[in-house]
């Protein structure tokens, strides 16, 4: 049966995370699954605009468990020269025991109807499996922060002819970030951050176009879910800005670890300092909050850092897909939106 999810409700927001939590995206070794906060969800599913109707689950008409859900999020999207009033889906989660009953296709058809009532009738999501005509296929790679952790857990193992000293030594980073006028971004940043964003996602293909309600909603640090810094230079303008969001993933077999505390690169514009140099002291940043490894996709100018900088190649593809909206394909390194 449907139920509507009222995450104001702490019960229910409990059971969504949970529900998440033992069923949503693992690996495909079964080693690692997401493990979204409450918090995290609060922040992903109610950005300016949220429709309580676009939270929706599906329960066990006998006991009431939640089995299923799917969610949407209303979002501004530029494909190639068309803005369009979209949504963006995210959150497609089933219960394991309830796989490969069809249950996903009904989930994406109630979804559709219900944002279709609102007059929307596109959206943008990715997945890992390849569907249909993807409009872009971006790869994922791994910064490690923490190498000995990420050995133990087996999230990475030691090269040939590498030492786990020769490997720690070889991921130092510098205690202190170097770009001056580097500072957590604050309330009064929001509309020259909202300028810069806007100006240098007109490169890409696909891209959101933010107002300031969203870039405060996305950017503002919240503790564990979003940090972002902005560099002010002397004269107190704002050149550049980095940000990174934290999902951790519950490691599934091991005795001493049970988490491991991943950052994902989101928005990094850059206009003065040079994108290495801003993401180099993204690690850093990283680094010094207790981050085991810093994740980037190599969308927008990211290949540009990736290898400089000792991100390894993942093994996961993220595929980018549109609904009922034909354009053609792009490269990763036209893609200018990051999905949580």
């Amino acid at each position: 049966m449907w139920d509507t999810l009222d995450l104001s409700n702490a019960e229910v927001l409990k059971e969504l995370y949970t529900l998440l939590n033992e069923n949503y995206v693992e690996d495909d070794d079964n080693m690692f699954r997401f493990d979204y906060s409450p918090e995290f969800l609060l922040w992903a599913l109610r950005p300016p605009g949220w429709l309580l109707q676009w939270h929706c689950g599906v329960r066990v008409s006998s006991n009431k468990k939640l089995v299923g859900f799917i969610s949407a999020i209303p979002a501004n999207i530029r494909i190639y020269d068309s803005v369009k009033k979209m949504v963006e889906i995210n959150f497609l989660c089933v219960h394991k025991k309830l796989r490969s009953k069809r249950v996903a296709p009904v989930l994406i058809r109630e979804i559709t109807r219900r944002v279709n009532l609102e007059g929307i009738f596109q959206a943008v999501y990715t997945a890992g499996v390849v569907l249909p005509k993807p409009v872009a296929t971006c790869r994922y790679w791994h910064r490690s922060l923490n190498p000995r952790k990420l050995v133990e857990v087996k999230f990475s193992h030691l090269s040939r002819n590498m030492t786990l000293q020769r490997t720690m030594k070889l991921y130092r980073l510098p205690d202190v970030t170097k770009t001056s006028g580097l500072r957590p971004m604050e309330p009064k940043d929001i509309k020259s951050v909202r300028e810069l964003i806007n100006t240098y996602l007109k490169q890409f293909h696909l891209a959101p176009v933010m107002d300031e309600e969203e870039v405060a909603h996305w950017f503002l640090p919240r503790e564990h879910i979003i940090d972002t810094f902005v560099v002010e230079s002397p004269n107190g303008k704002l050149t550049d800005f980095l940000s990174f969001y934290t999902l951790p993933s519950t490691v599934m077999h091991h005795p001493a670890h049970k988490s491991l505390k991943a950052a994902y690169s989101f928005y990094n514009i850059h206009t003065e300092t040079p994108l290495l140099d801003l993401m180099s002291d993204a690690l850093i940043l990283a680094k010094s909050k207790g981050f085991d490894v810093f994740n980037a996709l190599d969308l927008m100018e990211n290949k540009t850092f990736l290898e400089k900088l000792k991100f390894g190649i993942g093994d996961g593809n993220l595929q980018y897909y549109l609904y009922n909206w034909r354009c053609p394909g792009t490269d990763s390194e036209k893609v200018g939106l990051v999905l949580q």
